[in-house]
């Protein structure tokens, strides 16, 4: 018989400490309903869980930037909304003008009319705001920064005819008159003179646009009938789009999407021009100075002008408003792409975190 120590106590000691930190972490799982409550309980659960739930919370807030997403191309698509009725009335006003059945006075009051829509499209333009940005003054307008160009090499070339941008030209004595010809074939075709320049330097042609633009109907088709070992090269403008607005649509680095909001001041729609005019003033919509030059409709020859302009303005704005649309479709897209992610993500985190009981019954 063994005195000093009682092994069946010591024994039953041990099983019930045992049995009552084993029902402890029970209770403890079961009023918190979790598995894993410290990184004690399954340290790699933990780790796995933890990253999942990052994930589930930034889907979520994804879904709610798309959400504000949306709310900001509502709030500028209402205003082109605005935009677009403005033009179809001034357009026409301007058919309006264009009948000469209309006296000088007449045509004075359609003007004003003209005028001040024009003014009313700046205002919008300039008031149009978001969270405090403005979205249709070009703040948010992604652009060219420098022309583009295309220079054309006639090194080489002896005879044949040469095709640049649509315009033929038979080569002639030398690359230098060849290059001259070229250039003042283009500079003499208004459609082009109006968007391009060129200009010939020793049988380099260089074709470059006129204002800040993308390399967009620049060409050059070295079309020969004989010996061609010239060669064209096109330098695009410099893009910049730092301006744009970027959506985190995503839970993770670079699932974003980036939309540019253009200029929709009626100066950027072709609908005025610099300065003042005798009854043309056309306020900037920041203040009561006149400082733009609205389209004249005085007479039937500058009435038909303004109708094309406009319709200009008119297809520009429905682009930019097809372009918010198209975004928005997608924006919501993306907001039931995240939705089922964040679901599925959800019910694998719960598999390794969530505790899993049966209630058994007698």
């Amino acid at each position: 018989m063994i005195i000093n120590h009682n092994m069946a106590a010591m024994n039953t000691h041990r099983q019930l400490g045992s049995n009552n930190a084993a029902a402890s972490k029970n209770l403890e799982k079961l009023s918190s309903g979790l598995k894993i409550n410290k990184a004690g309980d399954d340290a790699a659960g933990l780790a796995i869980s933890e990253k999942m739930r990052g994930q589930i919370r930034g889907l979520d807030m994804a879904q709610k930037n798309s959400q504000d997403g949306i709310s900001l191309i509502q709030t500028a698509e209402g205003a082109l909304n605005e935009t677009h009725d403005i033009l179809q009335r001034m357009r026409e006003l301007a058919v309006q003008a264009g009948n000469d059945t209309n006296t000088k006075s007449d045509r004075g009051e359609i003007q004003k009319e003209i005028n001040s829509l024009t003014s009313e499209i700046n205002r919008i333009g300039n008031a149009t705001e978001f969270n405090t940005q403005k979205l249709l003054n070009g703040d948010k307008a992604a652009e060219f920064t420098s022309v583009s160009s295309v220079e054309v090499d006639l090194t080489g070339m002896t005879a044949g005819k040469v095709t640049v941008m649509g315009k033929e030209v038979t080569f002639v004595t030398n690359i230098s008159d060849t290059g001259d010809a070229i250039a003042a074939a283009i500079n003499g075709d208004a459609a082009l003179s109006d968007k391009f320049t060129a200009v010939n330097a020793a049988g380099k042609v260089t074709i470059t646009t006129k204002e800040f633009a993308s390399s967009e109907g620049l060409t050059s088709d070295l079309t020969t009938a004989t010996s061609i070992t010239g060669t064209a090269t096109i330098t695009e403008g410099e893009f910049d789009d730092s301006k744009a607005l970027g959506f985190q649509i995503g839970a993770n680095q670079n699932q974003s999407l980036q939309l540019d909001i253009s200029d929709m001041r009626a100066k950027s729609l072709g609908i005025t021009t610099a300065g003042t005019g005798a009854g043309l003033g056309v306020t900037n919509g920041t203040n009561s100075d006149i400082t733009e030059q609205a389209l004249d409709v005085s007479t039937h020859a500058l009435a038909a002008t303004a109708v094309t302009k406009i319709q200009d303005a008119i297809d520009t704005v429905s682009g930019e408003r097809s372009k918010l649309g198209a975004t928005q479709n997608r924006l919501e897209h993306t907001i039931n792409n995240l939705g089922a992610s964040s679901e599925n993500l959800t019910q694998a985190e719960s598999r390794i975190r969530d505790v899993d009981y049966v209630l058994s019954v007698a």
